[in-house]
């Protein structure tokens, strides 16, 4: 089991300026955020105690996931989450068609 398979509740850093959460600065939305973090894709250890995951939306959106589990519980803080750029997103597919041979 990922660790983000056993969250159930999200939170969202909250950019003091507008009063948002800041992946709304990156036009994307809570739900696009939780279509990533529970469905298929790329979990990968971050800076310090922080997760990537790296996924693609219902719609077709490839996203990156920046998050911090928290310890003993079922919940995680969502730091940011953005458009992967095309070498990345490349980089991500081709990662992605290895696993399905």
């Amino acid at each position: 089991m990922e660790a983000w398979e056993a969250v159930l509740e999200l939170r969202f850093f909250i950019d003091p300026e507008t009063e948002l959460p800041h992946i709304t600065e990156h036009g994307v939305t809570e739900t696009k955020v939780r279509e990533v973090l529970f469905g298929r894709g790329e979990d990968a250890r971050g800076d310090e105690d922080s997760r990537m995951k790296i996924g693609q939306t219902q719609t077709g959106r490839y996203l990156q996931v920046v998050y911090v589990p928290d310890p003993g519980r079922e919940s995680a803080f969502v730091v940011t989450a953005y458009d992967l750029k095309t070498k990345a997103k490349k980089a991500f597919r081709r990662r992605q068609r290895r696993k399905g041979r």
